[in-house]
C-alpha cells in the first residue's frame, strides 16, 4: 500500500515519540529530561535492570546501548505489537486523529508532482533573492538596512524582493519551461478574470520565504512597499504544499536550536522572528495567520513543553493571548502548557529589541505568566467584585474555564490555583502584629514586629504531621493494597486514583502501575510491579499493620468488599481534605471583621469535622488495639474469649 506524499511527515509530527514509548516503559526519573525530549528507561526488547534505552524525542528516535535496538515511533510499534508497517501506521494514526488513505494508484505521480511543484516554489525564491541585490530593489534594502538587518541575516532567511511589475515572475518561469499548471498550482499567479495573461500574486513587496520542517520551499509571505496597498503583509494561498493553519515560520531552525536547550518562542510576524533569531532568541516561530491554531498548538509542544508566547504589547496582542488562552484549555496535559511574555504597551518584540537590546527581552522571557495567571487576568481585569453575586459569578466562571481541561488531575490542579487567587482577591490575608519584649534596658516596649515563622523542628513534627500528611498516607496505602487485592474495581475509581496525592514516592509508583495495568488481570498486575518496583514492593505494603486488617486484603478477590472499603476511604479522605481546606479559609478571615458569615461557616466547619471524628469513633467502636498495636475486631475478640472459657484457658492474648 502506497501512502501519499507528506502523510508520514506529518503522522510523526503529530505524535510524540516518548508518549508512544511511555505505555511500555517506566522513565527514570533521575537520568531524564523531559524539559530537552532526554527519556530513559529499561529497554522493553531485552531484560535489564539499568536505563540504557534512550529515547530522543526531538529528533524523534530510539536506542538502546545494550541491546542496540533503534528505530523510530513506527519501528517501535512493529516490535513491540508484532505488527507490520501499514498496521503500526494504523495504531499511530488512529492515536493522532488521522485517517490512513485508501490505496492510492497514483500515490507516485502525486509525490512526482509535489517535488515538481517544490522546484517551482525553489526557482521563485532565487529570482526574488536576485532582485532584493538588483536595482529595482534599492528601496527594499534600504528598508531592511532600518530595520537592522545584516546581509548575513537576509542570506540565512532568504529574504527577496517581487518588483512593481505585473508579469514579472509569471515571464521569468514560463521562459525556464515551467508549466502554466505548475505556477498557478504553487499560488504564484492567478488567471485573469478578463481573459488576459494570468498574473503574479506577489508585487513590489519584500519576500520572506515560507519553508516545512525539512528545509522546502512551500510558501511566501510578503510585506507591501506601498504605504497605502490594502494588504501590509500577503501570505500564499493554501495550496497542495501550503496549509497555513498546520505551519509556522522557521521551524526547522527553531526546532533544532530548541533541541540545544534555548526556550521556544512564539511571536507574532516574520520581522519578530527574524529580530530574535539575530538577537541571539534562534528558537523562535511565528504563526502564518491572525490566530494560533489548535494544529500549532500541538506543532509547538512536539518542540518544547512549555513555548512561550511573546505577543505584541496592545489590545490586539493581548486579545490573542487570551484567546489563545481559551484554545490551549482543553489541550493541556500534565507538562505541557504555555507561558505569556507580555510586551510593553505599544511595543513588539523587534521593537523592544531594538529599544532596550537583548536583556530585556531575556527579562521578559524569564518573567513569563504562566497559563493560570494569564486565565485570571482575563477574567478579573478592569472588574469590580465587591458584591456577593459578582463574586460567585467569578466563580462560576473559573469553574466554567476549568471544566474544560480534559486531564482530571491537571483540572484539579488548576481548580485549586484559581481558588487561592479568589482568595487573595476576595480577602487579603492581614498578619497579626506582635509586640516585641523589652530586653533589660527596656527597649522594644511600644514596637511591633512580624509573626516569627514555625521553626523546622516544629514543621516536622509529630504533632503537627501526624493527624495529617501520616492519617492521608495510611489511607492511601489502604486504598492501593485494596485495589492490589481485587483489581477489577479499579476502573469504577480510576478518577479518584488519579486524585491521590501520594506524596510517599512507592505509594506514587504503585498508584501509576494500577493505573497502567489494573485492567490487566491480579496475576499480570502483581508482575508488573514486581518488574517495574522491585519483588520486595507488594510484600512491604501488604505487611503494613493497618493494611493487614484491612478486609479486601484478607479476602482477596471479593468486588464486594473492596467496593464498600474504598468508598469509605476515599470518603473519609475527601471529608479531611475539606475539614482543611474550610478551616485554613476560616483562620484567613478571622484576621478580618467577624461576622455571622464567618461564625456560620465556622459552625459547618465544626460540624464537618464531628462527622469525620464520628466515623474515626465507629472504626475504634468495631477494631481495638492489642499489645502488639494490630487492630483486633471487637466482635472475633469476643468470640475467641468465649472460646477460651469454655476451654478453661483464661484470657485470650493482649486481654
Amino acid at each position: 500500500m502506497s501512502l501519499p506524499p507528506g502523510f508520514l511527515d506529518e503522522l510523526q509530527s503529530r505524535l510524540s515519540l516518548s508518549q508512544v514509548v511511555g505505555r511500555k516503559v517506566m522513565w527514570d526519573n533521575r537520568k531524564s529530561n523531559p524539559a530537552k525530549g532526554d527519556m530513559w528507561a529499561p529497554c522493553p526488547f531485552h531484560q535489564e535492570k539499568t536505563a540504557s534505552f534512550h529515547v530522543d524525542d526531538r529528533k524523534g528516535f530510539y536506542y538502546c546501548f545494550g541491546c542496540h535496538a533503534k528505530g523510530d515511533a513506527i519501528g517501535f510499534v512493529r516490535e513491540t505489537e508484532n505488527v507490520d508497517f501499514i498496521e503500526a501506521v494504523k495504531i499511530l494514526a488512529a492515536e493522532a486523529g488521522m485517517a490512513v488513505p485508501e490505496r492510492d494508484p497514483q500515490a507516485q505521480a502525486k509525490a512526482d508532482r509535489r517535488g515538481q511543484l517544490t522546484e517551482v516554489m525553489e526557482q521563485a525564491a532565487q529570482y526574488f533573492g536576485l532582485h532584493l541585490r538588483s536595482g529595482a530593489g534599492a528601496a527594499a534594502r534600504d528598508y531592511l538596512k532600518g530595520r537592522r538587518l545584516s546581509d548575513e541575516t537576509l542570506a540565512r532567511f532568504g529574504i527577496g524582493f517581487a518588483p512593481d511589475g505585473w508579469q514579472g515572475l509569471w515571464d521569468h518561469l514560463t521562459g525556464k519551461g515551467v508549466s502554466p499548471d505548475l505556477i498557478l498550482a504553487c499560488g504564484l499567479a492567478r488567471e485573469s478574470t478578463k481573459g488576459g495573461k494570468p498574473y503574479d500574486v506577489f508585487r513590489n513587496r519584500i519576500m520572506f520565504p515560507i519553508r516545512d520542517a525539512r528545509g522546502r520551499c512551500i510558501a511566501f509571505g510578503g510585506r507591501a512597499m506601498d504605504p497605502n496597498d490594502n494588504a501590509k503583509y500577503l501570505n500564499s494561498p493554501e495550496t497542495e504544499l501550503f496549509d497555513k493553519s498546520r505551519t509556522l515560520y522557521n521551524l526547522g531552525p527553531a526546532r533544532e536550536a530548541a533541541g540545544k536547550g534555548g526556550p521556544l518562542i512564539v511571536a507574532e510576524g516574520y520581522m519578530d522572528v527574524i529580530a530574535l533569531v539575530a538577537a541571539g532568541f534562534e528558537a523562535a516561530v511565528a504563526p502564518l495567520g491572525t490566530a494560533v491554531t489548535e494544529h500549532q498548538v500541538q506543532l509547538m509542544w512536539r518542540i518544547a513543553e512549555e513555548p512561550v508566547i511573546m505577543l505584541d504589547g496592545d489590545r490586539a496582542g493581548l486579545g490573542a493571548a487570551y484567546r489563545l488562552v481559551e484554545l490551549a484549555l482543553p489541550l493541556l496535559e500534565a507538562g505541557r502548557s504555555l507561558r505569556f511574555a507580555l510586551m510593553p504597551e505599544g511595543q513588539d518584540p523587534d521593537d523592544l529589541l531594538r529599544a532596550e537590546g537583548a536583556g530585556a527581552v531575556q527579562a521578559r522571557i524569564d518573567a513569563a505568566l504562566p497559563l493560570v495567571r494569564l486565565l485570571w487576568q482575563r477574567e478579573t481585569e478592569g472588574r469590580d467584585f465587591d458584591t456577593p453575586e459578582r463574586k460567585a459569578a467569578l466563580e462560576r466562571l473559573c469553574h466554567e474555564k476549568t471544566a474544560l481541561i480534559r486531564d482530571p488531575a491537571l483540572r484539579g490542579y488548576y481548580e485549586r490555583a484559581l481558588k487561592e487567587l479568589r482568595w487573595q482577591l476576595f480577602n487579603p490575608r492581614r498578619t497579626a502584629p506582635r509586640r516585641e519584649p523589652m530586653d533589660g534596658k527596656g527597649r522594644g516596649k511600644g514596637k511591633w514586629a512580624p509573626p516569627e515563622t514555625a521553626r523546622a523542628a516544629t514543621r516536622n513534627s509529630a504533632l503537627v504531621s501526624a493527624d495529617s500528611a501520616q492519617a492521608i498516607r495510611m489511607r492511601e496505602e489502604v486504598i492501593l493494597a485494596t485495589i492490589l487485592s481485587c483489581p477489577e474495581v479499579a476502573e469504577e475509581f480510576e478518577p479518584e486514583i488519579e486524585r491521590l496525592r501520594c506524596a510517599d514516592p512507592r505509594n506514587a509508583g504503585l498508584r501509576a502501575a494500577i493505573l497502567r495495568h489494573a485492567g490487566a488481570g491480579a496475576e499480570t498486575l502483581r508482575a508488573q510491579i514486581a518488574v517495574e518496583m522491585g519483588e520486595d514492593s507488594l510484600e512491604k505494603l501488604l505487611s503494613l499493620p493497618h493494611v493487614a486488617i484491612a478486609p479486601p486484603v484478607r479476602h482477596p478477590g471479593d468486588a464486594e468488599r473492596a467496593t464498600l472499603t474504598l468508598r469509605e476511604e476515599f470518603a473519609k479522605l475527601a471529608a479531611g481534605a475539606g475539614i482543611e481546606a474550610e478551616l485554613r479559609e476560616a483562620v484567613e478571615d478571622i484576621t478580618g471583621l467577624a461576622d455571622e458569615t464567618m461564625t456560620w461557616r465556622l459552625r459547618e466547619a465544626a460540624e464537618a469535622r464531628n462527622r469525620a471524628i464520628r466515623n474515626q469513633q465507629e472504626d475504634r467502636a468495631e477494631y481495638e488495639l492489642s499489645e502488639n498495636g494490630a487492630r483486633l475486631k471487637r466482635e472475633e475478640r469476643a468470640e475467641f474469649a468465649a472460646l477460651l472459657d469454655r476451654l478453661g484457658m483464661g484470657k485470650p492474648p493482649g486481654g
